[in-house]
């Protein structure tokens, strides 16, 4: 049932870019931490690379496992249609945005977003991309995405908190 490839195919990048949902798996040798993320936040660069964009909020694990060497794993599954899962096996750059990449990145891939919204941008390199076939993943209808996120990043912003909040929390979370 599942295949493996050495690189992102026209046919699944044109899959990834319809979900509405990702999960990013990581870890640098204690916990996997894997999250779920939604907005337009994932971009597909070529075959071998991809671009997450990085809300501020909750925790910072992402960049502390690939700070620590560790890998990322994507995964997208379909809801509705035909089912289908792939996974993205990566190694991860973290793009801060006092890193020279991030202006150019940002704007060409992320335009719409203001720069101050976004902690970070993560560069993936895709190693593999494993397909399945996803018969076991439930139907769920799209309703829209969640608001508090953009919320709370609006509020933070109008108290002047926002950057006060990435700065303190942009350092990758030590292990215990």
């Amino acid at each position: 049932m599942g295949k493996q490839y050495k690189t992102i195919s026209a046919k699944i990048a044109e899959f990834i870019t319809a979900q509405k949902m990702l999960f990013l798996a990581s870890c640098c040798g204690k916990e996997v931490n894997i999250s779920p993320k939604g907005y337009d936040c994932f971009r597909v660069l070529d075959e071998s690379t991809a671009l997450y964009m990085d809300h501020p909020g909750s925790g910072n694990r992402l960049a502390r496992d690939i700070s620590g060497g560790g890998e990322v794993t994507v995964m997208f599954c379909s809801f509705e249609g035909a089912p289908k899962i792939i996974r993205l096996f990566c190694d991860g750059d973290l793009v801060e945005k006092s890193d020279p990449r991030f202006d150019g990145l940002k704007q060409e891939h992320f335009e719409q977003v203001p720069a101050e919204n976004i902690r970070r941008l993560v560069w993936l390199n895709v190693y593999a991309v494993e397909d399945s076939c996803g018969f076991g993943v439930p139907y769920f209808s799209y309703t829209g995405e969640r608001g508090e996120l953009r919320d709370w990043i609006d509020k933070a912003k109008a108290g002047g908190k926002l950057e006060e909040y990435i700065s303190t929390h942009s350092e990758p979370v030590k292990l215990r």
